[in-house]
């Protein structure tokens, strides 16, 4: 393999190579993707088995003093390892639509991440021509569309004659990200709901909803009431040490409190916030899209605020 300073660019059709080519042919752990679109767009569609590159507001002012490290764009320091290790050949960037390296502005991300990448990493690096948008028009059935993910949307149940099913307890549980849900207790309570999710862990942020299959599933129970006067920023490193133990394992898990509207979506916003440094506003609009009823109350918001500020004093 060649070094990471002869950058590649490369078709469509070469990346369909590169992806269909066994793993057990490559001297490293094979290819990867690194998508630059940003996380919402990225979360609806996307090459299967590609990585988002993170990038927000608090990013990009920060890099207008500095160069740009490969660990503000990759925030799984796990994967940035192996990264820097050189496991992964080749890794291939992709934008939105360009279609060519030369195209690209010096404070793109796909720019900036190149850079870090020939900076950092002793590895093959390509170029994607044209794109997700045009990778996606020619092999749409290489890319995963979330559209297609009915139990992500959380479809409303069927009516019952004579009962008003709550519209926080409607449809199952959605998907935030591959690894993590938010739902209510009525969706932590069905069985056959949590095994079609693949969900193998719960984590209960209530004082009353019971565990329904301990023995079953993994649980963590964080006791937490919805008033004002409660302290949910005492938990969040515990939440977030819980979904991300459950990530390493491979497996996925349910947050819920009793609606599913205010104590479990502020820890799955401290867990976006946290993890993939967003700003609360953008965690906020990611997860709003997805389950339109979350509303934490007004101290759950003053908390996640403060959050913010720790995690940008955090640098």
């Amino acid at each position: 393999m060649t070094s990471s300073s002869e950058l590649l660019e490369i078709t469509g059709n070469e990346l369909v190579h590169i992806l269909s080519t066994p793993r057990d042919q490559y001297t490293s752990a094979g290819s990867v993707v690194l998508d630059c679109r940003p996380f919402l767009d990225f979360s609806l569609t996307y090459i299967c088995e590609s990585r988002n590159v993170n990038w927000n507001s608090m990013l990009r002012r920060r890099s207008k003093s500095s160069v740009v490290a490969l660990e503000w764009l990759i925030p799984d320091k796990v994967f940035l390892g192996r990264l820097r290790r050189g496991e992964f050949s080749p890794v291939v960037v992709a934008d939105e639509n360009s279609s060519s390296v030369a195209e690209l502005k010096p404070e793109s991300v796909a720019q900036m991440l190149l850079t870090a990448l020939q900076n950092e990493v002793q590895t093959q690096i390509c170029f994607l021509q044209g794109g997700f948008e045009g990778f996606s028009e020619a092999f749409p059935e290489l890319c995963y569309n979330s559209a297609s993910n009915h139990l992500s949307r959380g479809e409303p149940e069927p009516a019952v004659k004579g009962r008003s099913t709550p519209i926080y307890d409607q449809g199952g549980p959605v998907e935030l990200l591959p690894f993590l849900f938010l739902g209510s207790a009525v969706h932590s309570s069905r069985r056959e709901t949590l095994t079609a999710a693949g969900i193998t862990a719960v984590l209960n942020v209530s004082s009353t909803c019971p565990n329904f299959y301990e023995g079953e599933f993994e649980y963590l129970r964080l006791t937490v009431e919805d008033n004002l006067a409660a302290d949910i920023r005492a938990c969040f490193y515990t939440a977030i040490a819980f979904i991300d133990s459950v990530k390493q394992s491979g497996g996925r898990v349910l947050v819920h409190c009793q609606a599913g509207i205010s104590r479990s979506a502020t820890i799955c916003l401290a867990y976006l916030m946290h993890t993939l440094h967003f700003r609360l506003d953008e965690a906020f609009d990611f997860v709003k899209e997805r389950r339109h009823v979350i509303s934490p109350n007004l101290s759950f918001m003053g908390q996640l605020l403060q959050f913010e500020t720790d995690i940008l004093c955090q640098g």
